[in-house]
């Protein structure tokens, strides 16, 4: 007998769940609550103990010469883009599958994101895209390391050698990942790191910009800290806002950073024995890993399905059915072509004006992104890799029995 699906009324497949997130324990609390009872709370003057420890422990990580610790990772290219000197009449590529902030920040230092698709197998960047995007004020490049994959960096730099444009890697899901043995965030000149709540590293809020180069260390320095020179509290250096992390957060950081590479490892062991699991699955389509990425690290693991193993239903259904079974998902971000925050038509920077029959409604168009994002994506939750193997079965045996009640998912849809 056909089993009844648990968003039908059924049994789910794990009732128990899976570890909570945040990973909280007793040496975190411990350190929080030193730094509550030291009166040093906020972030001035930049970096306060906790941020100090942190910034040299995460550059450490990521065998990068800099860490600059800030408010958030939607701030950290905001203001790497001001530090790269970026801003009124320029232009900044970024990929259609990402969340807002990736196309957000070129807006809030005042250029114009201009969104290109992503490559089918593993939903990065398309750098045929990329290239074929760049005008003559196109200033920089913006890949994501979406999930566990990583952009095309080679090819990327490349382009960015070529048209003399700066890259900041967005690394919010891949702190820790390695590409060819250099760290996500190492490669280019900047890279952004988120340490919001879902984060694989996380105090609530928070990000931090990697670099090697150490003037545009100062300058990033400089912003965050209302203008202030790095190491001279009195004497302006550039033009900045207070986007300093408290040191309450810093602490959460530190302590959540001491048994990061203990997790890193348990999800990127339980992936590949996911992968394994689901190589002969139909329906679910794996993104390519490429062979250059030495170290895996992952905020949520992605899968493309096709709905009509699933009876028709899309990644929206699917993972309202997988949330019901015990298995936390997520559908994704849409395509940002289908937000209605970013339509550049109707922008009045001069940029736009000049460029309109580029970037008119018809021709804002990414096919790729639009479809991953609109019907396939679904993101398995972190945690799912913290359970060890039979975490991971619990996972595949789930999408196993929607499809074999991909009836019930069918009626649900005709109801």
């Amino acid at each position: 007998m056909l089993d009844q699906l648990a968003i039908c009324g059924g049994t789910p497949v794990r009732a128990q769940g899976y570890p909570d997130w945040p990973d909280v324990d007793e040496a975190t609390v411990a350190r929080i609550t030193e730094t509550a009872r030291s009166g040093q709370w906020g972030g001035f003057p930049f970096p306060g103990p906790n941020t100090a420890i942190f910034a040299e422990r995460f550059a450490a990580l990521h065998e990068v010469n800099h860490a600059i610790v800030m408010a958030n990772g939607t701030v950290t290219m905001e203001v790497a883009l001001k530090a790269l000197g970026i801003g009124w009449g320029d232009e900044v590529i970024v990929p259609a599958l990402t969340f807002a902030a990736t196309a957000y920040a070129p807006l809030a230092a005042g250029a114009l994101p201009v969104i290109v698709d992503v490559v089918p197998d593993s939903l990065a960047i398309d750098p045929d895209a990329v290239e074929a995007a760049i005008t003559p004020r196109t200033r920089a490049i913006i890949p994501v390391h979406l999930g566990q994959v990583m952009a095309d960096m080679d090819r990327l730099v490349e382009i960015a050698k070529q048209h003399d444009l700066a890259i900041i890697e967005d690394c919010a899901h891949s702190h820790g990942k390695q590409w060819q043995g250099v760290s996500a965030g190492a490669i280019a000149e900047f890279g952004s790191f988120s340490h919001q709540s879902s984060k694989i590293l996380t105090s609530g809020e928070g990000g931090t910009l990697t670099t090697n180069d150490e003037h545009l260390a100062e300058l990033a320095a400089s912003v965050i800290d209302c203008g202030r020179a790095k190491d001279a509290a009195e004497e302006h250096y550039t033009f900045g806002a207070n986007y300093r992390l408290s040191d309450l957060q810093a602490a959460a950081l530190v302590g959540q950073l001491d048994k990061f590479e203990q997790q890193m490892a348990q999800r990127a062991e339980a992936a590949a024995y996911f992968e394994e699991q689901m190589a002969s699955v139909e329906g679910v389509r794996l993104l390519e890993i490429d062979q250059r990425i030495t170290r895996r690290s992952f905020y949520r693991y992605i899968v493309c399905i096709s709905p009509e193993a699933f009876g028709g239903a899309d990644n929206d259904l699917v993972c309202d059915a997988l949330d019901e079974e015990g298995i936390g998902t997520w559908v994704g971000y849409p395509s940002l072509t289908r937000d209605l925050l970013f339509q550049p038509w109707l922008s009045r920077l001069p940029v736009a004006v000049e460029h309109a029959d580029r970037l008119r409604p018809e021709a804002w168009h990414c096919p790729v992104a639009e479809r991953a994002g609109g019907v396939e994506t679904v993101y398995l939750d972190e945690n799912v890799f913290r359970a060890g193997r039979d975490g991971v079965d619990d996972a595949v045996a789930a999408i196993l029995k929607l499809q074999a009640g991909a009836s019930q998912l069918r009626s649900l849809m005709d109801s």
